[in-house]
């Protein structure tokens, strides 16, 4: 199965049911080329700014296309601005909001997952983000078209009505993250097939990941944000200060406190 059913009629429907919306052509080829030269661009010339170098060995090609975390916070870099700019897009931000209500940007990713790159395995948002009571939700921009070749997402639709869980060890060779979250029961992976300026908006809970790019010259670049309910009452500490999009400005709302699903040991963080 490679498609999403959209039915029933409406997306908070089919949010409420599966878990996952798959929003077609919402960026135009003009805005996903702007995002893609301008990723590019900064990676070439310095991939440190704000790309995690430290995740994988200098040999593994993601040490030269790190993964960009939360870019919206460097201002004074043309990446910095246009992650901040997608966080408060209306397009995205309503479409958001009518999934789970007003919502604060919490944080914004690149990642560009060149041919030969590693996966990462199936895991659930919002085990790092841990806003709670409510739950994150992410909005996944593909820059490239995308499918299992060079490594688009799966999801697992009706997996976000389960618990956030403490994960197992993931197959390094397969995923450069470690951690790994195994379907429910009698559920499966849906593989997604993207174009360039879709958008698939998913919840925090449900479970997701992906193969290795095993295309011959085909990047998987995607520009990923997350939201956090304004009802959200606490967030890990790596998200704050969150960000109003109808005004820019930084709130703050309480650090989650606790263990975790895994206990006392786990600190939470970036994914």
């Amino acid at each position: 199965m490679t498609t999403l059913v959209a039915s029933p009629a409406t997306r908070r429907e089919q949010y409420d049911r599966d878990g996952v919306v798959h929003v077609k052509g919402l960026l135009d080829p003009a805005e996903v080329a702007a995002i893609r030269d301008t990723y590019m661009e900064q990676v070439e010339r310095d991939r440190t700014a704000v790309g995690a170098t430290h995740e994988v060995d200098e040999d593994d090609i993601l040490a030269r296309y790190p993964r960009f975390m939360q870019p919206h916070r460097r201002p004074d870099l043309a990446i910095g601005r246009l992650a901040r700019q997608y966080l408060s897009d209306p397009r995205i931000v309503d479409l958001t909001t009518d999934l789970v209500g007003s919502v604060w940007g919490a944080q914004s990713m690149f990642y560009f997952k060149p041919p030969t790159a590693r996966g990462q395995a199936m895991h659930q948002d919002n085990y790092f983000l841990r806003a709670h009571p409510e739950t994150c939700v992410a909005a996944w921009i593909a820059v490239d078209d995308c499918d299992a070749e060079n490594g688009a997402l799966a999801v697992v639709p009706g997996s976000h009505t389960m618990e956030v869980v403490c994960p197992e060890e993931a197959d390094a060779t397969e995923s450069f993250t470690t951690g790994l979250v195994r379907p429910p029961e009698g559920m499966a992976a849906v593989q997604t097939e993207m174009r360039a300026g879709d958008v698939l908006f998913f919840h925090g809970s449900m479970v997701h990941g992906s193969l290795p790019n095993t295309s011959a010259d085909r990047f998987r670049r995607s520009l990923i944000l997350h939201f956090v309910p304004q009802a959200s009452l606490e967030v890990s500490r790596f998200y704050l200060p969150l960000v109003d999009p109808n005004t820019g400005a930084d709130v703050t709302i309480d650090e989650a406190t606790g263990g975790g699903p895994c206990g006392d040991t786990w600190e939470g963080g970036a994914h």
